[in-house]
């Protein structure tokens, strides 16, 4: 029997609340169990209903959707899927990259919707894993260099992810724009890690930025876009699983 997604909206504008139920009729394992206009509403409803999917505004009347994920963190014990939606794409244009699953933008695309849902079925994302973005500006600068001795300032919140690529032996930064930068060839592990507190080795050719991580699923790092979208595998080695977990508890 295929699975019946027991949904729920959190939205303010009726308008939108109906085109998406309009394309959500579409799909037989979509069942609409309830609707709220605000975020403290919608929270309850949650709580109430305990859905399977919530299609959640970025902007609420009182908070931001993703303050009401940060609030239902740890409460909610039962497998839930998130997938943000807003008319404003200056929250997702960066992060987005016309391929991520778990955003999209008003009014809700019949192609887009087929698309997110699709993936949905694939492959959940439990809201308990879930972590926001860093916003555009956190995290305190700091300076690398490069290794023809150029000097880059970055944030932490440009940062994805560290790799080390071995035939050349230098490390590399991913960066948000979808690029790699190069560091200087003897640039240690232990040096970006103590760049910031959310940079943890998760495994000897890498190092991840905490903000990032949506879930760890089979040994595999599941990364915020646009870091989900870059093809690489970010493998979690057991030697720095334990540092991982104690990374995220003291973030």
């Amino acid at each position: 029997m295929e699975k019946i997604y027991r949904t729920v909206i959190i939205d303010d504008e009726e308008s939108a609340i109906d085109n998406l139920c309009f394309e959500l009729q579409r799909y037989a394992y979509i069942s609409i169990e309830g609707k709220a206009r605000n975020g403290v509403l919608g929270m309850k409803l949650i709580e109430k209903i305990r859905p399977d999917l919530v299609f959640l505004d970025v902007e609420l009347p009182d908070m931001r959707g993703m303050d009401v994920v940060a609030k239902l963190k740890g409460s909610v014990s039962w497998n839930m899927s998130v997938i943000f939606y807003t008319a404003h794409d200056k929250y997702v244009i960066d992060a987005l990259r016309a391929k991520a699953f778990d955003f999209l933008l008003k009014p809700v695309d019949s192609d887009e919707l087929q698309t997110v849902l699709t993936r949905l079925c694939k492959q959940e994302y439990v809201i308990q894993d879930y972590i926001p973005p860093v916003s555009a500006d956190a995290g305190k600068p700091f300076v690398v260099t490069t290794p023809t001795g150029d000097l880059r300032f970055l944030h932490t919140s440009e940062i994805g992810y560290f790799r080390y690529q071995s035939a050349r032996k230098i490390w590399e930064v991913a960066l948000s724009n979808g690029t790699f930068l190069p560091l200087k060839r003897n640039t240690t592990a232990e040096q970006l890690c103590s760049y910031d507190p959310a940079f943890a080795q998760i495994h000897q050719s890498y190092i991840i930025n905490m903000h990032y991580l949506v879930m760890v699923q089979d040994n595999r790092c599941i990364m915020y876009p646009p870091f989900n979208s870059l093809g690489e595998e970010l493998q979690v080695s057991k030697k720095y699983k334990k540092k991982l977990i104690e990374c995220f508890y003291q973030l």
